[in-house]
């Protein structure tokens, strides 16, 4: 069974990051972005990609970020 854990702080994103976890990411109760893997981060964005060539940038204030755990 999966859990979702939300991603809040700098070390819940270098954590995810640094153990390669899928995140799922959602903007206004809608999910944009399923099972890609947080490449960069910093205060305001967060760098997801989702494949080779599929690079993604999303605002830290706007979206929800969640860490699934299998």
């Amino acid at each position: 069974m999966a859990s979702n854990r939300r991603l809040d702080t700098e070390l819940d994103f270098q954590e995810a990051m640094d153990q390669e976890r899928t995140v799922r990411v959602f903007r206004d109760d809608e999910m944009i972005n399923s099972g890609g893997l947080i490449v960069r981060f910093e205060a305001s964005m967060v760098a997801i990609q989702s494949s080779v060539s599929d690079l993604d940038y999303y605002d830290r204030q706007a979206c929800e970020f969640f860490e699934l755990r299998r």
